[in-house]
């Protein structure tokens, strides 16, 4: 069938004027390829790019042969499996067992299961694709490998994301083989085990996301409540006691009010896991016992709560420039104008609200600004440019510092209001008051360890040092078996 499916993903003519591509030396180890769809094209363009001899078994050679780089060979099944060791199996399950005329050539050979079942059939099948490939096959070695690999990957190259390639079989000899390919393609192979693990890797590219789950679930657990919170106060309060309609509110006004409380609490539970970690301890004597495991995957989840938390404070700097630009902004300007001419003030000016903005506005900055610096230095290609103690040194100390910051930008919004009694709607505290309470915990915390007495003591623990049970060698007492000792 012509169409667009019927095209490759990249142009034959790069192909073609890429030299490496268009001729391969007659000593380079042959590969075979069963299939001729999206897949097998860029996975014939990246093994020839690589220096393989590429043999591509297709059902029809003469309608597919123009899809492939010259240099491949595309030639009917039966000839694709006659001299390759190593062949890919590039079809879809349901088309295994059309290959079982095949099964006298491939006899004593590795195939490479490619393929990837969809959700639907994932949670049919009990058995793994290249575990059913490997029962219609019993005289052939199965490996389960590239699957996570994308079709544009393998032409465009790896990149830091996805060099990984997790490979497993029941035959070491076949493992070694294809892992040896995957290091000369530019791929970093990771030994999976045995080819059980092969649902495992297969569902691999179906999680979507799985380390976001939990972190997109306590932003958004956060927003609710805070957006609740601030509804009451700002819209329900003054509609049910002043008889005042501030419903406009809720679309801009109560969300830009919600993002920084978000934004702020957030990146304090970014820091908060390391305070318990270390209070932990400090309290064992000892890191050589293991965290709690909610402790352990918070831990392990700080990155993308930071992450968030940076969203959200992108977001709220982006509301707050849009304020301005509402009507009823403008409407509020004109009423304010009016009851300035009304009261006879021809100057209106605040010393002390003039400068609480001015300091408010620019710890603001400040802190986006360092919140923006280790978004960045989060990325792969980013963080792998930097030693272990730079990347420590952006990620703690100036990760602390944007928490600082941003405890005083809070506080400057504040200012004085939490010991106002009007700001106390429904007896309920402004909202500020209640998202200090977890910064402020994780700033003494930090402040605490920071004291010698303590700073030593976890520095100490932390080198390998054990309050109980401490390691102790004594030397032999048998002189001659004391010559013996290595001293190393």
């Amino acid at each position: 069938m012509s169409g667009e499916m019927d095209k490759p993903l990249i142009s034959l003519h790069l192909v073609d004027s890429d030299s490496s591509l268009a001729k391969v030396p007659d000593e380079a180890p042959k590969v075979g390829i069963l299939g001729s769809g999206d897949f097998a094209r860029s996975l014939a363009t990246r093994l020839v790019g690589s220096g393989f001899k590429v043999v591509v078994g297709s059902r029809n050679p003469k309608r597919t042969a123009g899809l492939f780089p010259s240099a491949a060979q595309v030639t009917f099944q039966e000839e694709a499996v006659s001299s390759p060791e190593v062949i890919f199996v590039a079809v879809f399950r349901e088309h295994y067992s059309s290959l079982c005329s095949l099964s006298e050539q491939l006899t004593g050979k590795i195939l490479v299961d490619v393929s990837n079942p969809t959700e639907q059939e994932h949670l049919q099948h009990r058995e793994s694709n290249a575990e059913y490939l490997a029962s219609l096959f019993p005289t052939c070695t199965v490996v389960k490998a590239f699957n996570v690999i994308s079709a544009w990957t393998l032409q465009a190259g790896p990149r830091d994301g996805n060099r990984q390639v997790p490979i497993c079989s029941d035959q070491p000899e076949a493992k070694r083989a294809v892992s040896e390919m995957a290091l000369a393609m530019g791929f970093m192979p990771v030994d999976m085990g045995s080819l059980a693990s092969a649902r495992e890797v297969e569902a691999m590219p179906l999680r979507l996301l799985p380390a976001w789950k939990v972190p997109t679930l306590l932003a958004l657990g956060l927003f609710v409540c805070f957006y609740a919170y601030n509804f009451v106060r700002d819209v329900l309060q003054p509609y049910m006691q002043e008889s005042q309609n501030k419903f406009f509110k809720l679309p801009v006004s109560v969300v830009n009010t919600t993002l920084p409380c978000v934004a702020y609490v957030l990146l304090s539970l970014v820091y908060l896991p390391g305070v318990l970690a270390a209070a932990l301890q400090l309290r064992r004597g000892t890191k050589y016992q293991r965290f709690p495991d909610w402790l352990d995957h918070w831990l392990q989840h700080r990155k993308q709560i930071g992450l968030l938390s940076f969203f959200c404070a992108a977001l709220h700097a982006l509301y707050s420039f849009c304020l301005p630009l509402r009507r009823a902004h403008r409407y509020d300007l004109v009423n304010l104008a009016v009851k300035q001419v009304l009261a006879n003030k021809s100057h209106l000016w605040v010393e002390e609200e003039v400068w609480r903005m001015e300091i408010y506005l620019s710890l603001g900055v400040l802190a986006l600004g360092t919140l923006s610096l280790l978004a960045v230095t989060s990325l792969p290609s980013i963080a792998n440019s930097l030693n272990w103690r730079e990347f420590s040194f952006v990620q703690s100390s100036l990760g602390f510092v944007a928490l600082v910051l941003s405890t005083l930008h809070t506080l400057t919004y504040g200012w004085t209001r939490a010991f106002e009694e009007s700001r106390y709607k429904f007896y309920l505290p402004p909202t500020f008051t209640l998202t200090l309470l977890v910064p402020c915990v994780v700033i003494l915390a930090k402040a605490l360890f920071l004291l010698p007495c303590i700073s030593r003591r976890l520095t100490r623990i932390r080198r390998g040092w054990e309050r109980d049970g401490a390691i102790k060698f004594t030397l032999p007492t048998d002189h001659a078996l004391a010559e013996k000792t290595s001293h190393v």
